[in-house]
Formats: structure tokens, sequence, C-alpha cells
């Protein structure tokens, strides 16, 4: 009688660890490391991004003057706007890129092929009293100055204008997007949703 019910105990341990192991073990076994790139931001860290007054333009001065915009958003395609310097070609080559508004740094990498290094920012604004989030985001830089985690202020220098390596002449591809994770993303795509014409949302939120 006690063997049987022994085995009976034994047998519910065993059943039971092994269905733990089964429901937990993929979360325990799931690398710690989360690349920055599929990270979305904890609702705290959101939380604490400086509400952003108003945006500007990230090239040429603060109204977009000394800079135009050679590839609009949508045309061909294209999920934001490539902006120059009014000499063209490579005239704009190292020239400054600002942070658009008041903002939190989520990526500053290489791109991979194509992009050249590749930073983006996360801003809060209020629409309508509802504080809101967007993605600016500025390919093919050249120099990078600063890093993920870092709070940003509008009008804060963030990188210089690149080539992707020498892909392109030089420019800026700006994007501004809806998402909170800072994926690189495609520069070319038919379906726009959860990308905002960038041009459009500075205007409107100057």
């Amino acid at each position: 009688m006690k063997r049987t019910i022994w085995l009976s105990v034994f047998a519910f341990a065993f059943a039971f660890i092994a269905t733990l192991a089964w429901k937990i073990g993929p979360d325990l076994s799931r690398p710690k490391f989360v690349d920055p790139a599929f990270r979305i931001p904890s609702p705290l860290e959101l939380e604490s991004i400086p509400t952003a007054a108003h945006f500007d333009f990230p090239l040429g001065n603060e109204n977009g003057a000394m800079a135009y915009n050679a590839q609009h958003f949508t045309e061909n395609k294209h999920l934001g706007d490539d902006l120059n310097g009014i000499g063209g070609e490579n005239s704009d080559l190292g020239d400054p890129i600002y942070a658009i508004a008041d903002g939190r740094v989520l990526l500053a990498r290489e791109g991979g092929p194509g992009w050249g290094n590749v930073v983006i920012l996360v801003h809060a604004y209020l629409d309508h009293a509802e504080r809101k989030y967007v993605q600016s985001y500025y390919g093919h830089v050249q120099d990078m100055l600063v890093h993920p985690g870092e709070t940003v202020k509008r009008g804060q220098q963030i990188a210089t204008v690149g080539t992707a390596n020498g892909r392109y002449f030089a420019h800026l591809h700006l994007e501004m997007r809806e998402f909170l994770t800072p994926f690189i993303g495609p520069g070319y795509r038919e379906d726009t949703r959860g990308w905002i014409n960038p041009t459009k949302f500075i205007e409107e939120h100057r």
C-alpha cells in the first residue's frame, strides 16, 4: 500500500515538473541579449522622454532653407524625403544634421548595404492634449555624434551628411514613423502604413 502511494506521489511530481519545464523552458532558454533593432522601449522609458514643444527641419536651417527635397515621400514608393544641400551632388557632404525635436536616441549604427550609418530618435509630443510618439530616422549619414539612450535637444547636431559608403551622392534620407521598435527597414515600399510624410508632419508641428 505504502509503495503504491509513493509511486503515485512520484508520478505526480514527475508529471508536474515535466509540464512546468515544457511551459517555461523556452522562456528560460531565450537569449538574454536582444538586438536594439528589435527592442521596444518600456513604458517607463517612454514616459521619461521629454515632450517636444515643436519640430524643425534637420538640414540647412530650422525652416528648411538652404536645402531641397530631391525625392519626396511616396515618390517611386519612397518611404521618406531625400534632403540635399542646394549645391547638389556631394556639395553637402559632411554638413551638419540636426535633431528635429527634443527626444531620445533609439539606435545609432551601421544599417547594412545601401544604408550606411543610421540614427533613429523617438519623440513625444502632444496632439489635442494626448501624448503620442513618433520616430525620426536619419539614413546614409557619415558621422554619428550620438549614442543609444542619449537624450537630445531640438537643433542639436546628431550626425553629418553622408553617401551610404559611396553608394549615392551625399544626401539625408529622412523618415518619420509611428513605430517604437527602431528597425532599419526597407527605404522603399508600396504599403506606407506606419510611415508619415516628413515634410508635412514638420510643417504641421512647427
